[in-house]
């Protein structure tokens, strides 16, 4: 009973494609285009909604939207009537993205026939003979009369171009309206090959006592198709994506400094729990573009500068016999993102590249680094490199299992010696932090440590100018 109900309506509706099919298809192109907005996510997602004018006839329609995004994700695409809401019935929709090239058109052309033309060197007259192309792939294969020839022998003529073969990507969308003439529809649809990135440009003074920041935004156009006079958006934030399956502080007085501002032309808001950036103009985006507009600016942001010696966990629980490790000390730059910091912006994620001027005036890049997106309110902090002139080297002193004697006992003492140097001519802080296992004792330290969290022992040694300062400590680990 369920399949005697269900064959009338599918026998309807194999008749309405076959009404599509035959119908006379309408092209439109950007010519047609009326407006276009662009939303552009962080990975390689893109908004595009754009409206059209096209005449369209009372009945059955094959619409065929050309000029759309090369990357386009064609289960998200929704076409609708603007002009007049409802008049549009979708029955059917095909993505074209097999673009014509000479090498696709003799695949096409596999077991049909085409026209070899020739001219005479001599005479410089034209003949032309049938061929039936065999092969393309690796190169051509025709049947020319009773012979196999390989190679293209003189220019192919075609009779015309298959189909499904367009020279720009194309949405071709079967239809039914409700009434002929002039509409105005809006196509909206998610696509790859678009994407923005935060750049960050700062600058120390020369204390590293504060910085000027300014930052881009670069987003690049890798679509397949341009996109003129835009409304461009752009979304901070990391937005929930269904994956597909794989297949086979010191602070400094500045008489005139203010807080960030963001440029007139590019106003962000908060949205759900992203934020929206959108620019005041519209701004053409072409394909296989990079285009840069300014994001953010700020002067004399105060930051504090840290150098840090960061060691391991893996030491506290065996004998080291390596004596004076070397070991490297990190360069940090520390800065809030505040209004009382002169900042106070949401900065989206990207890359903060740091310069600083030399003794005659002229630029220097000293460093760089990736950073999350930051809330106002929020802490950036950057490591720069390792010091040149600030060394350490580390050994262990003692190590000795305690309670050998109960196997299960994991509970080892062991102490270490940290020397730390100093070749500059002024006095420095290294921050020695140590990531500690298990529950841990400090049993004997010539400087006071800091608990700065469960697994982590710190300390802030001075060390003079052209010279060291030794960080002795015995600890008392059980695992």
């Amino acid at each position: 009973m369920q399949m005697k109900a269900f064959a009338p309506a599918l026998a309807a509706a194999l008749a309405a494609v076959a009404v599509h099919a035959t119908a006379k298809e309408i092209a439109s192109t950007l010519a047609d285009q009326q407006s276009v907005a662009v939303t552009i996510y962080n990975e390689n997602l893109a908004l595009i909604r754009e409206t059209r004018r096209v005449a369209l006839d009372s009945g059955p329609n094959r619409l065929a939207l050309k000029e759309v995004s090369g990357a386009m994700r064609p289960e998200t695409a929704l076409l609708k009537s603007l002009s007049h809401p409802g008049a549009l019935a979708l029955i059917e929709q095909n993505f074209d993205f097999d673009l014509l090239t000479p090498a696709k058109l003799l695949e096409k052309y596999v077991g049909r026939n085409v026209r070899i033309a020739r001219v005479h060197p001599q005479t410089g007259a034209e003949t032309y003979e049938s061929a039936v192309v065999l092969a393309a792939t690796g190169g051509v294969v025709l049947r020319v009369g009773d012979r196999i020839e390989t190679g293209i022998p003189g220019r192919i003529v075609f009779d015309g171009v298959p189909p499904n073969l367009r020279e720009r990507p194309t949405l071709v969308t079967e239809l039914h309206s409700s009434r002929a003439g002039p509409q105005t529809v809006e196509l909206s649809y998610l696509t790859g090959g678009l994407s923005w990135k935060a750049d960050y440009v700062a600058e120390l003074d020369a204390a590293d006592k504060a910085l000027d920041l300014n930052g881009w935004v670069t987003l690049v156009n890798r679509s397949g198709t341009a996109y003129p006079n835009a409304r461009l958006q752009l979304v901070a934030g990391d937005v929930h994506r269904v994956r597909e399956a794989m297949r086979p502080a010191a602070t400094r007085e500045v008489a005139a400094a203010k807080p960030a501002s963001v440029p007139r032309d590019l106003q962000q808001e908060p949205l759900f729990e992203y934020h929206l950036y959108t620019l005041a103009r519209p701004t053409t985006i072409a394909d296989n573009q990079a285009k840069q507009v300014a994001l953010l600016s700020a002067n004399g942001v105060p930051v504090t500068k840290e150098l840090v010696l960061q060691g391991a966990d893996h030491y506290y629980r065996a004998s080291a016999g390596q004596i004076g490790q070397k070991m490297k000390v990190g360069v940090f730059v520390q800065f809030e993102n505040r209004e009382s910091a002169r900042l106070g912006l949401p900065m989206p994620k990207g890359v903060v590249r740091v310069y600083k001027k030399d003794s005659a005036g002229g630029t220097q890049f000293v460093g760089e680094d990736a950073i999350d997106h930051t809330p106002k309110n929020g802490t950036v902090r950057l490591k720069l490199g390792e010091a040149f002139d600030v060394t350490a080297e580390k050994k262990q002193t003692d190590f000795r299992r305690r309670e050998p004697q109960a196997p299960r006992s994991y509970a080892f003492e062991s102490a270490y010696e940290i020397e730390l140097r100093n070749a500059k001519k002024e006095v420095v802080t290294v921050i020695v932090r140590e990531p500690v296992p298990g529950d841990w004792t400090m049993l004997e330290e010539n400087h006071r440590h800091r608990k700065a969290a469960a697994g982590t022992a710190e300390w802030k040694i001075e060390v003079p100018p052209e010279g060291s300062a030794t960080l002795r400590y015995r600890v008392l680990v059980r695992l």
